[in-house]
């Protein structure tokens, strides 16, 4: 283990957290989505009735689904709904107020549902259905609390640990600040955080189960014995969140069990990895349950009772061997490739050559579990013939390993030169952004198209959009395309502010 303090900044480490945590925070907020994914039914249903059933919101979306004496059902693992029921919970009073005062004014005016200008069928049917029974500004406002306050803290809160990791590894707490706001905003989980998503909750979750087991900074506040119990935890929290989680909760347990064997034997392997099992256990029992309520059988997959649909009739309910097509497919796709999405990930190819023999920051453990842990989940995504549907909804499949890919390839361009590393880092961003301004990528030039539209029409943010295409229910000034750059220049202020004020580490230690 390096002892060597990593090269102090203008704030202590808490202070930069602190300070990454809440700009993170806020401009994840600030490009929200209010996308309905079938995540929010079920939070729905949790936050309203503490039912699984979403019997509410039947035949809304292609992925709920009626089971005879059961009820409705969305056909994925319930994790993310579970944690999105809880700030939807706290707001519902709130909500309910709106939605109430605003449904009774519409029946007393006798009004019909208005026209929303999307240049997609579904969606505009989507919204006059919403309108009529009474759940449009409902949907609206659980999105916007889902993700200010369940999944953009997530997201941020992952930046703020791969801060505290590449600090460790660059020892330089600025290095260490950068290659954080590069993963925040330099990588396609900028896009995925935009609205409650399953996927990247699955890889935040695990990620941060690894640097807990890994111990990058050598504390010793925590027994190894904690440390693998918080890594079970989030390995099974990463099967609640969705079946290829079991690639992330196979893959830690290896490690730990190679960790505690190489460090301090193989009893220490044995008992470690029974504490590891322990903490995986809450949350399977959690999915069981689950299943065993919606289903009537606990250790079926909510995809077992799901009708037929496109590409089911392969494998098993859509699963099977890895196929090649899906493997190129994965990686290279325009419109969900991950490489193509995000060609900074490219860079994680070298991560094994500047990392070998120990001449690079990464110990051989941790790249080669990094590495494994990358391509069996690519793998095994493979074999899921659902991955062809991403097109019209970007990557998603492949989002759990983000961090994991980020820190493979940042331990590559730490060892460019600066203005190369500079030049990246811009493009990156530039990419990210764009594609978390303007989210269509199923359309023209897959995911080069919100670079093109940003580059051509302007700056603009998701919730604008969606409220410009309402045809000015919601007050003319939304009704002509409204400029975000007001909105852009407060968030910069605070973001200044934040940065600029509040003392220094060197005041402090003076």
């Amino acid at each position: 283990m390096n002892t060597t303090q990593p090269a102090p900044w203008r704030f202590s480490p808490r202070g930069i957290a602190v300070r990454l945590f809440l700009t993170c925070w806020l401009i994840y907020s600030l490009h929200l989505a209010t996308n309905t994914v079938r995540e929010i039914y079920l939070a729905l249903s949790i936050g309203d009735h503490l039912s699984f059933r979403v019997d509410d919101y039947a035949r809304m979306h292609p992925d709920l689904f009626e089971k005879p004496g059961y009820g409705w059902h969305i056909g994925a693992n319930p994790g993310g709904s579970m944690l999105g029921a809880i700030p939807y919970a706290l707001f519902r009073p709130v909500i309910d107020r709106i939605v109430e005062r605003t449904n009774l004014a519409r029946r007393a005016q006798g009004l019909q549902p208005p026209e929303y200008n999307s240049p997609w069928p579904m969606a505009r049917e989507f919204y006059r259905e919403s309108w009529r029974r009474g759940y449009d500004i409902k949907f609206g406002l659980a999105a916007i609390v889902m993700q200010v306050f369940c999944m953009a803290p997530i997201s941020a809160l992952t930046a703020v640990a791969m801060f505290f990791l590449m600090r460790r590894l660059l020892l330089s707490d600025l290095a260490g600040l950068g290659f954080a706001v590069l993963y925040a905003f330099g990588t396609p989980a900028f896009f995925r955080t935009g609205y409650l998503n399953h996927n990247l909750m699955l890889g935040c979750f695990a990620f941060m189960g690894f640097l807990a087991m890994w111990n990058p900074a050598g504390g010793s506040r925590w027994r190894a014995e904690r440390r693998w119990f918080l890594g079970g935890m989030t390995g099974g929290a990463a099967l609640l969140f969705d079946y290829s989680g079991v690639v992330l909760l196979l893959t830690l347990f290896g490690y730990g069990l190679a960790k505690s064997y190489v460090e301090r034997g193989r009893a220490a392997a044995v008992r470690e990895g029974l504490w590891y099992i322990g903490g995986s256990v809450p949350p399977v029992l959690l999915l069981w349950f689950y299943q065993w309520a919606s289903f009537g059988n606990a250790f079926l997959p909510g995809q077992n009772w799901m009708p037929p649909v496109e590409w089911i009739e392969r494998g098993y309910q859509g699963f099977g061997p890895p196929q090649l097509e899906l493997f190129v497919s994965l990686a290279f796709d325009y419109r969900y490739g991950l490489f193509t999405t995000c060609p900074l990930f490219l860079l994680s190819f070298g991560a094994l050559w500047v990392n070998r023999g120990g001449r690079g920051v990464l110990p051989r453990l941790e790249l080669w579990f990094l590495t494994l842990s990358v391509l069996g989940f690519w793998l095994f995504c493979s074999g899921i013939n659902y991955t062809r549907l991403q097109f019209n909804t970007g990557i998603r499949y492949m989002a759990p390993t983000f961090p994991f890919v980020f820190v493979l390839a940042a331990t590559v361009l730490a060892r460019v030169p600066r203005a190369w590393m500079g030049g990246v880092s811009v493009v990156a961003i530039a990419q990210a952004w764009c594609l978390a301004m303007y989210r269509d990528v199923e359309r023209g030039l897959g995911v080069l198209e919100p670079v093109v539209r940003v580059a051509l029409g302007g700056f603009q943010l998701p919730v604008l959009t969606v409220l410009s295409r309402m045809g000015g229910q919601y007050g003319e000034y939304f009704a002509y395309g409204p400029s975000p750059l007001f909105l852009f220049t407060v968030a910069g202020g605070l973001i200044y502010c934040l940065w600029m004020t509040g003392q220094s580490k060197e005041a402090t230690d003076k």
